[in-house]
């Protein structure tokens, strides 16, 4: 059974490893972290996010939720950096980097945030706590037509039909 199992995987193995796969002995080659084979790995992992490698700074950092275009600007402004792609970051530059983005308020200290500001709305009942709960837009949109990602699917109701003229 486990031999049955394995055997789908031996040719890929063989790939990844650059090695003669033997079914008896299974053992990989030690290598460096940031290289695997012949490619080069870098992610750089900012505010606990791997942002892209191919992209300008300015628009990786947009990739961390609660940085938009002003704050990945003003990220850059205050660090007096070359808006470079990512993968040309100096390891200095990625730590700086990392401690600037972490004065900001982002990924999961701000969904929790906006949750409990939320939550606090549906509490005290007030009306765009009460368009919360019932699914509907809060900022004065009209409903009639649109809001479709708030109200969901459209729902056909039945026994509802043109009169023929």
């Amino acid at each position: 059974m486990s031999q049955a199992l394995a055997t789908p995987v031996a040719p890929s193995l063989s790939l990844i490893c650059n090695t003669r796969f033997h079914p008896n002995s299974l053992s990989f080659p030690s290598l460096n972290p940031h290289t695997f084979g012949g490619l080069s790995i870098k992610c750089a992992r900012v505010g606990g996010v791997e942002i892209p490698n191919a992209k300008r700074v300015q628009y990786s950092l947009q990739y961390i939720h609660g940085i938009g275009r002003t704050n990945a600007k003003q990220i850059l402004v205050d660090l007096n950096m070359e808006n470079k792609i990512t993968k040309d970051l100096s390891e200095e530059e990625l730590i700086t980097l990392r401690d600037e983005v972490s004065k900001y308020m982002i990924e999961g200290d701000l969904r929790r945030f906006n949750a409990l500001a939320i939550r606090r709305l549906k509490e005290i009942q007030c009306y765009r706590g009460v368009r919360h709960i019932q699914g509907l837009p809060c900022r004065g949109q009209r409903t009639k037509n649109n809001c479709r990602t708030l109200k969901g699917k459209k729902v056909a109701i039945a026994g509802k039909k043109k009169t023929p003229r």
